[in-house]
């Protein structure tokens, strides 16, 4: 369609015969969302409420139709590059952020944390050490403030912010220490997302990043898991697959939404997460995925040491 037809299409959305603009609607959500420049244009040009309501709406309708399907396409492609999929959560509420800019925010961290941690140290310096850049230089920290805040699942936000829930705060640690070489993965704990070192070189080891980088041992983690009464099942151990990360940002985002009491938000993010749904992955059960989100008294993050963050 040329511009004038697209133009004149997207005024019919204010024809009085509700069949013609339900089939103006249908006709522009085939035309994907090419077509969102325009309809802002009209958004911008309209002084009638009702009809930007209207413009909104099918706005939205196009940015999360097309972000199912490249949620979808990440997916098929095989789900391994993580700082994508967590881009793509991102642009649930961000459309307009992109992967360069969450990229070139990234090596700036990496750049400073390259300077810090060599090769040579031992691993429980070199997380040291990195802890130092994140949480010393750059003031990363827990957002419990505002710990229900769609923002803290949000990788751009949290990097423009510095505040964040377990899981994001981990992907961005993750991300910089994989960057470094070191051979640090997520793990699927119940209530609290954390890291693990492992190699061959030293016994394994685990990060608690929203505590600010403490190192525990497998000891901790036992005792974590026996205060919930849970078995120390080897999810709650080992190292997890980007998509079980992916998938636990939606779900925290989901219920973040249903704490902000809207529920038409948590609803599409439960159809995004649909998507990414595969038997064969490690997931923690739904009632315990969410970082933190029951006693926050319990969510490992040291309470008492807040205004050092």
């Amino acid at each position: 369609m040329t511009n004038k037809e697209i133009k004149a299409l997207i005024s019919l959305l204010d024809d009085e015969d509700p069949e013609v603009v339900a089939h103006v609607h249908r006709k522009i959500v085939e035309l994907g969302d090419t077509i969102t420049p325009f309809l802002e244009e009209a958004w911008e040009e309209s002084l009638d409420p009702e009809h930007q309501k209207k413009l909104e709406d099918l706005i939205h309708d196009l940015q999360y139709g097309s972000l199912a399907q490249r949620l979808k396409q990440w997916k098929e492609e095989g789900a391994q590059d993580l700082l994508k999929g967590m881009w793509l959560v991102s642009t649930y509420q961000y459309p307009d952020v992109t992967l360069q800019q969450l990229k070139q925010t990234l090596a700036e961290l990496y750049y400073e944390a390259w300077v810090n941690v060599r090769p040579e140290m031992h691993p429980y310096d070199q997380v040291k050490s990195l802890n130092h850049v994140l949480f010393k230089l750059h003031h990363f920290s827990a957002n419990t403030k505002n710990f229900h805040a769609p923002a803290n699942s949000m990788i751009n936000q949290v990097l423009e912010s510095k505040r964040g829930n377990p899981l994001t705060l981990c992907v961005i640690y993750m991300i910089l220490a994989q960057k470094l070489g070191l051979p640090i993965y997520g793990v699927n704990l119940p209530n609290l997302f954390i890291l693990t070192f492992k190699s061959e070189v030293i016994p394994q080891f685990y990060i608690n990043v929203y505590n600010r980088g403490l190192i525990l041992s497998k000891g901790d983690i036992d005792n974590y898991l026996l205060q919930l009464n849970l078995n120390p099942v080897d999810i709650f151990y080992e190292p997890c697959a980007p998509i079980d990360i992916v998938r636990r940002a939606l779900r925290n985002l989901s219920l973040s939404y249903e704490k902000l009491n809207d529920p038409e938000k948590a609803t599409e993010i439960e159809k995004l997460i649909d998507i990414l749904a595969d038997e064969t992955s490690n997931q923690v059960p739904p009632a315990q995925e969410e970082d933190g989100f029951g006693d926050e008294d319990e969510d490992g993050y040291d309470h008492d040491d807040e205004e050092d963050l």
